[in-house]
């Protein structure tokens, strides 16, 4: 069983979780991720709230990527993820935070296993902008 800090997004119900997502989010824009997208699947499956979904370029960036989301919400939110998986080939890294899970993605990878097609039931999360909204509708 994982243990959750006082704090951490969990405690703090969707909306937090939600905050953490576009916290993730933006950190990877920052590194020049391509085509961020968040995912508000807490209503299609249990084990997580949002999905946060993005491509690098190259292996490098797909590590440096990973590594900017760590660093964000351990200053921010003072939370590690629980789990990493995918490191040695950096073609697709997932940080599983409990209620956000990211996957960083290298492009051939994102287009195959096609996350977004597969959750296409789940409502998108605006985060570019100053406010934090889900949007419902089609993910096209």
């Amino acid at each position: 069983m994982t243990q959750r800090r006082s704090g951490t997004p969990a405690e703090r119900g969707v909306a937090g979780s939600r905050g953490a997502a576009v916290l993730a989010a933006r950190a990877a824009a920052d590194k020049q991720a391509e085509d961020v997208v968040i995912l508000d699947v807490h209503e299609l499956i249990v084990i997580t709230d949002h999905f946060v979904i993005c491509t690098g370029g190259s292996d490098r960036q797909i590590k440096t990527i990973v590594e900017e989301i760590e660093k964000s919400l351990r200053e921010h939110l003072d939370v590690k993820p629980v789990r990493r998986e995918g490191e040695g080939e950096a073609r697709w890294i997932l940080l599983d935070y409990v209620d956000v899970v990211i996957h960083v993605f290298a492009e051939e990878a994102r287009d195959y296993y096609d996350l977004e097609r597969l959750w296409a039931d789940a409502p998108r999360v605006e985060w570019e902008g100053d406010g934090v909204v889900a949007s419902a509708g089609s993910l096209d």
